[in-house]
This record gives C-alpha cells, structure tokens and sequence, in this order.
C-alpha cells in the first residue's frame, strides 16, 4: 500500500462530528492534497500515511487515507514547533516557547506524565491547565486507539466511534473483551474482534469469544430471513468458524439462556436457539392474531349486499365471486388476509371496502411498508396512504440507538380499520409493531400477494398468517378483461403456474432477446436502456422510467457490475459534475441511488409539497437522485421521492448503492413503466419462480428480458428457494390446535 510522509500546512476543510478532513501536506519537497478521516488533525502535525493515489476529477491528483500516524518530534525545535501550531487548545506560539525553554526535550514527558507542573510557567493557571489536559489527553487517546487497532482493519471512523463510547477507557476495554466491539460499534463483526482477541491472547474456549461467536452466527443466520436457528445447524456452523466441541458451545448457550440473552425452544420438534427480540416479537405477534381472529366485532349497519351492487353500478364493473367474499369478510372478521396476483382487483376491493366502512360513519387508515408503495396506494383509492412506520410515528430512544413508536398498546391508532397493502413486505418486527398499537375493536385488513417474495427482513408473516389457518383468507385468481390485455399480467400468471410465458406478441409489452454469452447480454441491456427504448418511446425517461433488475449482486450481470456500465452510459463523469469516491463506488451529481437499510435517525428536510416540513428516517429500498456533491464538506446530498432532502455525512455512505440495476428483492414494493432483466444461469437457490415471477410484476408497461431461454425455464421449473426458518405459523396453528383452547368458551379477554 502506497505511503507518504509530511507536515501538514494547513486543513481545507474539517468535519469534527466523524473526523473528515481535506488538507495538504508538504514532504519530499512536494505538496500533496490528502483526502480521508483523519480524527484531531491539526496543522504541524509530522504524519506518516497510507492510502491510495486517486485522480479527482475537477482538484487532481490527490492521496485517499486510509490509516494515520502521527511522528512526534524529538528535537527542540520540532517540539515547540508542534506545540505552536494550534495542535492542542490553550497553548500557541507563545506559550509553547514558554513551555519548550522551561522543560526542554522533556516537554511531551511533562504532559503525558505530570501535566500539573504546567503551572510553573507564569500566565498558565489551573483552568488553563485544565483545557490543555483535556484536549492533549482527548488526542492521545484517540491516536492510542488508532495505533492499536487499524492493523487489525479497524477504520479511522471506527476508532472514533470506539473512543466516543468507551472514552479514555477505550484500549482496557478492548484488551479485556474485545468481542464488546460487536455490539456497541456499528461496522465491527466478529471476524475483527475475534481478530484482535487472538492476538491479545485469548483463549479459543474462552466464554467471552464462543458468546460472541454464537451471536454473530444467529445474526448472520436471521440476517437471510430467519428468526431462529435450528440447534443443529448452529452447533454445525459453531464448530467450522470457532473450532470448539459442541460441549463448550452448549455451555455457552444455555448459560446465556439462563441469563435471558438467548432463548432454546422447542419448535415443531425441532430443538432451537432465538435471539429474544425475534422470540418475544413472534409471540406477541401470535397472541394479537389469534386474539383479533376470534374477537366479536361490532356489526356495522349497512347492507354491504346493496353496497357492493352500487359501487359496480357506479364503477361499471362485476365483481367476481371472490372479490365479493373478501369485501364481506372484511366487514365481518376483525382481521382479514386478501392475496392474489396482478390483475385480479385488489385495489377495486379496498376502494369498495373503504367506501362502505366511511358510509358507515367508520374512519379508516391505509398503509403500506415502504414509500412508493404507500404512495401508488394513494394514487390507487385517491385517500392517504402512509408509510407504515409514519402511521405509527417513529420516535427514538433516549439515546437515540434504536426506534421506537408512539403509537403502541399505551396510545394505539385512533381508527376502526386499517388496510395495509404490500404485506408480503412485512418482517416480523415490523409486524409486531402495527399490530401493538391495533386496540380491541380496530378491523384490520391485510392485502398482498403471497406468491411474491418474501420479506427482506426476517419473518414470513404473511405466508405465515395464511397457512396457520386461522384467519379469514380469500385468495383472488380471476383476472379481469382489461387486464388480460396485457401480457405482463397473462404471463406472470403463467409463470405462478408453472407455464412458460408468451414471448415477443406482436404489439404487446412483453419481450424476449435471445442471448447465451454473458457480455453480449450485458452490453444489450445497455443498449437497451440507453438508445433503443427511449428511441422506441420518447416520453420515457432512461433513468426514471426504466429499471434493470438482476437475481444478484455479484458477478458480469450482477447488479453492482452493470451499475458501474450504465453510470458510465447514462452519468458519465464530466468536469462540471462534482463526484465522490466512497470505497468502490463513486457518487455523482445525477446519479439515481437507493437506501440499502432502514436508518431510523438520519434527518431530512421537505423539498416541496405537503407535510412536514422536517422528519426522520429514510427506509431501506427508498430510491432518490444525487442533487449535490459537497465536497468542501465531504457530504453527498440526495432527494428522495422528489420530496424529502437527506444530507449524507462519511459515516452514512454505506447505506448508499448506485440504482440503475438494483436487485429484485430490493425492488419489492415499486413499480417501474420499463423494467429489463438479463436471464443466466446462476445459483440454483436463487434462480427459481417466485423470483422470476417478483422481478417481472415490477413493470407496468414494458418487460423485456434479455438472455438464455433455458434459464428462464429452470426458473420457472424450480419451486425450491431459501427455506426459511420462522415459527410463526407453528406458534398460531399450536394455540389454535390445542384442546384446552377449543374446550373453553372463547373469551376475548383471555390469557393465550
């Protein structure tokens, strides 16, 4: 890795929050721009670097760091001129000369070792002495901890993180247990802990490493959709990552069971081990279904019969039998799952079912998991539909760690139904969430399509509620005459049924582009997007409008890859385009992006339109434009929606992707006009039907695939995906099943 060495001779620009700097540096008779987090730097600072060269596009070249370390000097005249600089607050030029001609070269002895003796030198008292402690004992720290930890490939940013949670402390608590890392430092894995911890000495048995080890596995378990590990699996796992017998790590595990930090179950005969968040949420969850499925409602006085005959009067429509069931179920059962495909009139039912609940005097509350999806539901019924987590107004902790909700058991929604749409999107944390602030008396409708893929985050709830049988579920199949017309629709249906679709009908919105060699796919769907369909429709915008979806994140045609060709294509760099490098990705004034997790904490500001006028949290899936490269302040600021602005600081970047090509299961909950999706083969597991099926009831107007027709039919042909591990379903059907609770009279009240 390339190093440089110099003075720096002064700081362009300084972000204190998490250590940012652009300064410049002279050494080797040569003046050299540095760019990176660079915590406490100060001009005089002697500094030894290493990082990479980086050509910028509008200042040059330029030296991207990576790890920092100061060299402090050994003469007298390096000495006083490192105290001069500023470096450290409450001594300049004058009283460094003051401090160097009374202490000479043992100077940095005196402050590291008996500062007090500062008071000496005349014009120093004690709240002076008290300011230079503070900040020369502040910078000590934070470059101890630097020194100590970046061989281990902990960032500068990091080490920052570490000293402002631990303080001076930072090292000795690292030194005892440095798995501690794993759960207070945002970005430190166990691999890295567990890094440090070997070279410190500890034991591979130790407590405090195989307790580390089992968290980071079950996280990393439940991370791919899971919400519990099955013992075997995890012992299996155990052993190839720690190198221990099953004997220690069942120590471990029942001990911290004991502790109440993980939970062992038993679940459909199956031994298991649950973090206790996702075992206190499944439960919670089980209890509010099983107690709003057998709660007598008030009856409404309406003659949903009359209604129904009244909005097809009005709408000029026939509802199919199905759709009719749901709408009455929905008025007669406090909860209520409707599912089906593309087509079959989801929306015309919550527009009739809303309609009756308002004529009856009801207020009703839509929702839906993310932004756009909220947004089309509005668009769709002409009511407002929220964000589910604005329908419950997030709020934060204390220390501002973790959210939490207003709108709970304490103070739940002021409603008598709500709808809530996308709900194949759901997580099971999510889940719980909406159904604690649901009270007794509150009808709730759940509306999405099974078939679909599952959530990004762990659960399966809406599969989940279906087959546990325990709730009113009406699954919708007619697809109606005008949407027949479009061959999205037909052949996603097909697809579901496992039938190859219709390919390449003339005048219609489904196309197949036949290809077998990887680059040639690759460069089509450039083509594609960037000549031939704007040229084939003018009113499509190539980034807006027209989306590529990909199985996967790696590889030729994975979305990271075709990322960097159409940024090339549609964004190219340009010297009046301000851009900035983060890791492998560069940002770009214009560039589409999206926000690759839920960050419940980053503020933004309203651009235009109505609400609030300032908010937090942007979501996981929520896509935007770049509108501004700070580079003076390192920030790269971006508008989502075209309505909420976020300012994202260094630290925040890593919830930043480029979104040209995005992956279909980041793309739930959209709708495109246009989407292109290459068709190879890839990991069995991924190329199957649900996600062929996900990816293509994305677009409405045009798909187009590009690729290998065999690879469109193993996928069509193959049913198998990730199992996923979710008790759920077990935890209703095993309530609802057993015989003390079918004897007893049903008593809403009831402990279940």
């Amino acid at each position: 890795m390339p190093e440089i060495q110099g003075v720096v001779e002064d700081i362009v620009f300084q972000n204190e929050e998490n250590g940012y700097a652009i300064a410049h540096i002279a050494g080797n008779n040569e003046r050299t721009t540095i760019v990176g987090v660079i915590p406490f730097l100060s001009e005089g600072q002697n500094l030894k670097l290493l990082g990479q060269w980086v050509v910028h596009p509008q200042f040059g070249k330029q030296f991207k760091v990576e790890s920092c370390q100061e060299i402090v000097p050994n003469t007298i005249e390096g000495i006083e001129k490192y105290l001069a600089s500023g470096v450290i607050s409450g001594i300049g030029p004058v009283t460094a000369r003051k401090i160097v001609e009374k202490f000479g070269n043992k100077t940095l002895e005196i402050l590291d070792n008996d500062i007090n003796r500062l008071q000496e030198i005349e014009g120093i008292g004690e709240k002076k002495i008290d300011v230079i402690r503070d900040s020369y004992s502040t910078q000590k720290e934070v470059k101890n901890i630097m020194i100590f930890l970046q061989t281990y490939g902990v960032t500068p940013n990091q080490c920052v993180k570490i000293y402002k949670k631990f303080g001076e402390i930072s090292i000795e608590v690292v030194k005892e247990n440095p798995y501690v890392l794993t759960e207070q430092i945002s970005g430190i894995g166990f691999k890295t802990a567990d890094k440090i911890a070997r070279s410190l000495g500890v034991e591979p048995n130790s407590h405090f490493r195989i307790s580390s080890g089992i968290n980071y596995i079950i996280n990393e378990f439940c991370a791919l959709g899971n919400t519990y590990m099955p013992m075997e699996q995890l012992l299996k796992e155990g052993r190839s990552i720690l190198g221990v017998a099953n004997e220690d790590m069942e120590r471990v595990i029942y001990s911290n069971a004991l502790e109440g930090k993980l939970k062992v179950d038993v679940i459909d005969k199956q031994k298991c081990v649950l973090t206790m968040p996702f075992y206190y949420c499944e439960l919670s969850v089980t209890k509010k279904i099983i107690t709003l499925a057998y709660s007598e409602y008030q009856p409404i006085n309406t003659d949903v019969s009359f209604e129904v005959k009244q909005f097809e009067r009005e709408n000029n429509i026939q509802f199919a039998e199905s759709q009719i069931e749901a709408i009455v179920g929905a008025v007669e059962n406090g909860i209520e799952v409707i599912t089906g495909g593309p087509g079959t009139g989801k929306t015309t039912i919550i527009n009739c079912i809303t309609g009756i609940f308002e004529k009856a005097g009801m207020r009703v509350f839509m929702a839906a998991p993310t932004g756009r999806a909220a947004k089309r539901m509005s668009e769709a019924t002409g009511r407002e539909a929220k964000t589910i987590h604005r329908l419950l107004e997030l709020g934060f902790s204390e220390d501002e760690s973790e959210e939490e909700f207003i709108k709970d058991e304490s103070s739940p929604l002021e409603c008598d139904v709500v709808i809530v749409d996308e709900a194949s999107m759901i997580d099971i944390m999510l889940m719980n969430s909406l159904l604690k602030a649901i009270s007794m008396g509150t009808r709730i409708i759940i509306v999405g399509d099974v078939d679909q893929l599952p959530s990004v985050g762990p659960g399966n709830v809406l599969r989940d509620i279906i087959e546990s049988k325990c709730v009113k579920v009406v699954r919708l199949k007619h697809i109606f005459r005008q949407s027949k017309e479009s061959m999205i629709i037909v052949n996603a249906h097909k697809i579901n049924n496992s039938e190859m679709p219709l390919l390449n009908e003339k005048n219609k919105d489904f196309y197949f582009i036949r290809s077998e060699d990887t680059n040639e796919i690759l460069n089509t769907v450039v083509d594609l997007i960037d000549k031939r369909l704007p040229k084939f429709n003018s009113k499509w915008n190539k980034a807006q409008h027209i989306q590529v979806l990909s199985p996967m994140r790696k590889g030729n045609l994975g979305v990271f890859n075709l990322n960097k060709k159409l940024q090339d294509v549609l964004n190219p760099r340009h010297p009046e385009k301000a851009e900035k490098e983060y890791k492998e990705i560069t940002f770009r004034v214009g560039d589409k992006v999206m926000q690759i997790k839920n960050n419940y904490t980053i503020k933004w500001t309203r651009v235009f339109g109505e609400g609030e006028d300032e908010g937090v949290g942007v979501f996981n899936g929520d896509v935007g434009y770049i509108e501004r490269v700070d580079e003076e302040n390192g920030v790269v600021i971006v508008v989502f929606d075209e309505e909420r602005r976020v300012i994202y600081e260094n630290n925040f970047l890593d919830e930043l992707d480029l979104a040209y090509a995005v992956t279909i299961h980041k793309s739930q909950g959209s709708e495109f006009p246009v989407v292109i999706m290459p068709a190879f083969m890839g990991p069995p597991l991924l190329m199957n039907k649900n996600l062929l099926y996900t990816g293509i009831t994305r677009a409405k107007q045009m798909v187009v695939i590009v690729g290998s027709i065999k690879a469109v039919q193993f996928m069509i042909s193959n049913n198998r995906s990730f199992e996923r591990y979710s008790a759920l379903r077990w935890r209703i059907s095993d309530i609802i099943n057993n015989d003390a609770f079918n004897n007893d009279e049903l008593n809403t009240n009831k402990e279940i």
